[in-house]
């Protein structure tokens, strides 16, 4: 890596964790376009960078929300039960069996785009689209579902948890510190994964080391400001923003899946 390259990483992981933070969303999803299209990162080396960018990240929004007493509560335990042995089954399934980014691509943009689009609506207008807080067995369960697919593609499960758990009536300042421990302790787990099965499966599949650290020192200071500033900013916009951020991702795959 090129000091232009980790400069330019450093402030993508500072921008994105800053906007990021404030609703549970590791930013990782963000840095994959960024990886894959101006940094020209190997596929799939990506997804390990990209754990290893929330490993560094991670700690930043997660210091801030500690202070703040939102840190830890049965949400957050459920989310971890499931996604844990969730990411290392995700890891293993894409070294083994799922190389190439084209169904991630239409996976993301299938689930993102109705989803933040579903949230925004449910925001605006809070009489329609109504629904009930999802039981902790099934917290559980779909943390254990996004965990796999956050180890396939390595982001980490915040950006699908997030929505998917707000846009069920949990309101985000609950769920966003949860959505980040769990992403920080999946994250973990993942890219020590990702590190044994380099030893087996070439180089290929390791991180890139430099690039990941300087995203995710950046990541370190922008989550902690953004996590700083949550708690000035009104249900309703970062529910809207929660929204956007989704149904944005899911256009950009969308776009890159129809071209592809």
């Amino acid at each position: 890596m090129d000091w232009s390259a980790g400069v330019l990483g450093f402030a993508a992981g500072v921008v994105i964790a800053f906007v990021t933070a404030p609703v549970g969303v590791s930013g990782a999803v963000f840095l994959l376009p960024v990886q894959l299209s101006v940094l020209s990162v190997p596929s799939p080396a990506v997804t390990p960078t990209n754990l290893l960018y929330n490993v560094v990240a991670g700690p930043g929004a997660l210091l801030r929300y500690g202070r703040d007493g939102l840190l830890y509560g049965p949400l957050t335990r459920r989310l971890i039960a499931g996604s844990l042995p969730g990411v290392v089954v995700g890891a293993a399934v894409r070294v083994f069996a799922v190389p190439g980014g084209g169904v991630f691509r239409v996976l993301v943009a299938v689930l993102l785009l109705p989803l933040g689009a579903w949230l925004v609506v449910r925001t605006l207008r809070p009489g329609t689209l109504r629904a009930a807080e999802p039981s902790p067995r099934a917290v559980t369960g779909l943390a254990l579902v996004v965990g796999v697919v956050g180890g396939i593609y390595g982001i980490g499960g915040g950006s699908l948890l997030g929505p998917i758990l707000v846009g069920r009536g949990m309101p985000v300042v609950r769920v966003a510190p949860a959505a980040l421990a769990a992403t920080f302790l999946t994250s973990s787990v993942g890219a020590g994964t990702y590190a044994l099965l380099s030893l087996t499966g070439g180089e290929d599949i390791a991180p890139d080391w430099s690039l990941g650290l300087a995203c995710g020192l950046g990541g370190l200071i922008g989550g902690y400001f953004g996590a700083r500033v949550q708690a000035h900013v009104p249900e309703r916009a970062l529910r809207l923003l929660l929204g956007g951020l989704a149904a944005a991702v899911g256009a950009f795959y969308a776009t890159q899946a129809a071209a592809a």
